[in-house]
């Protein structure tokens, strides 16, 4: 049995991916060690989002290549459709971009056999199906991934991902459903749907459907307690489309509206294709249907041009919408796309600054939305014990803490009333 090793960078479609090729290599005899004991194979699963992804994907590919040499080298993923050839000059055995995953058992067998390298990256075409991978299990307690959708064709001036990840395409309902039985099966409670779009899902469908329709699939599946929506284009959520989910019970409450600025000016810029009133609209439409709802987004700052008043704009949203969590990045400039060769470049001193300053500014925010659960009620999911005490996630996403004297079951629901707060849990008692 030969072994082999994985590591994923990036996102949860990385994620997911990379769980994929795990179980087809794991039916074909490929038994998986822990990264990053000794191996026969190694594979990574590349990021090319921002600099910092590129950087990482390439360092920890030379680490492995130098203190395992005689070890197969797999990378896989965004950096890998970029870059092709050039990773066979970086020690790469195999490289394997966001297509042909599908295929990653005959093509290492192939590559082990003959002792030669081999790059199965091509060029992505303006239309191609959805690659049918499946998983039946994921790393982690109660939650699985559950990819629904690929690709995107908004290109954002700074985005480098419709180039590496291609045009959308949507997984058939039906594919959906049997995946969703199947980690049901394997005893997962939530499904979270993720994809590089999924706000565009169906469109390309004839006749097209919706990500409604998605979720009137999983609400009909068994065994399925609950399913979290991955992040959403703010436009998908309209008056229609936000009354439309009270329709589904299993929904979390959880909205992940990508922001990336606060300046209507610098949306511009971005090439969103929404601008700051629009954006506080979809809130609220979503504020009247779920008045409880947890709002997470991207910031991307520090954007070419991007002026101390364009950032206090930022600043000046965040608060007024009171967002659960916020996720901040610098702008890391990608080769080949519009923004990296835009006047006004900042300096990474500026860059980081305002980063310190977004993320500070998140916790106060998180805090404050934190702190109204406290006299409330909510149900969590138990996934582990921590210092002896169950912990939890709500389905507004919510870190719950249980005294040490509760006697639950990973997986199994139970009502909490949220007692108090601290910065990294909220603390709970079951009723």
């Amino acid at each position: 049995m030969p072994t082999i090793a994985y590591h994923t960078l990036g996102c949860k479609v990385n994620q997911y991916d990379t769980q994929a090729m795990e179980e087809l290599l794991s039916a074909d005899g490929f038994r998986t060690v822990p990264f990053p004991e000794q191996a026969d194979v190694y594979l990574i699963n590349t990021c090319t989002v921002t600099g910092t992804g590129d950087r990482k994907s390439l360092q920890l590919a030379r680490r492995l290549k130098r203190d395992h040499p005689d070890s197969k080298l797999v990378l896989c993923g965004c950096l890998a459709q970029l870059k092709g050839e050039k990773l066979i000059s970086a020690g790469a055995d195999l490289v394997i971009g966001t297509q042909y995953r599908g295929n990653v058992v005959s093509l290492l067998r192939g590559v082990i056999a003959s002792g030669s390298p081999v790059c199965a990256v091509q060029p992505l075409p303006e239309s191609m199906p959805y690659e049918p991978l499946h998983v039946t299990r994921h790393e982690g307690h109660t939650r699985a991934v559950l990819k629904i959708q690929e690709g995107c064709r908004n290109h954002c001036s700074y985005c480098i991902i419709p180039a590496v990840r291609g045009p959308i395409r949507s997984r058939l309902p039906e594919d959906i459903r049997r995946e969703a039985a199947d980690i049901a099966a394997a005893g997962y409670k939530e499904a979270v749907l993720t994809g590089i779009h999924i706000s565009s899902y169906g469109k390309d469908f004839c006749p097209t459907a919706s990500l409604l329709d998605v979720l009137s699939v999983l609400e009909k599946t068994e065994g399925i307690l609950r399913v979290r929506l991955g992040s959403l284009e703010p436009r998908i959520a309209d008056t229609r489309f936000s009354e439309a989910l009270k329709n589904f019970r299993k929904l979390c409450p959880q909205f992940h509206l990508a922001l990336q600025s606060g300046s209507d000016s610098v949306l511009r810029r971005m090439r969103r294709q929404y601008n700051v009133s629009d954006y506080l609209k979809s809130v609220q439409c979503l504020r009247d249907v779920f008045p409880l709802a947890a709002f997470t987004t991207d910031i991307l700052t520090g954007f070419p041009g991007e002026t101390e008043q364009e950032f206090m704009e930022t600043q000046e949203i965040i608060r007024k919408v009171g967002f659960a969590r916020i996720h901040v990045f610098p702008f890391s400039p990608r080769p080949g796309t519009p923004a990296a060769d835009m006047p006004g470049q900042l300096s990474d001193a500026v860059k980081q600054k305002r980063s310190r300053e977004l993320i500070a500014l998140g916790r106060q925010v998180s805090a404050c939305y934190c702190r109204q659960w406290v006299g409330r009620s909510t149900e969590i999911l138990p996934e582990e014990k921590v210092d002896g005490c169950w912990e939890g996630y709500s389905p507004e996403y919510l870190r719950i803490r249980l005294n040490p004297e509760a006697e639950c079951s990973p997986g199994i629901p139970v009502r909490v009333m949220i007692k108090d707060f601290s910065p990294r849990t909220l603390g709970g008692e079951i009723i």
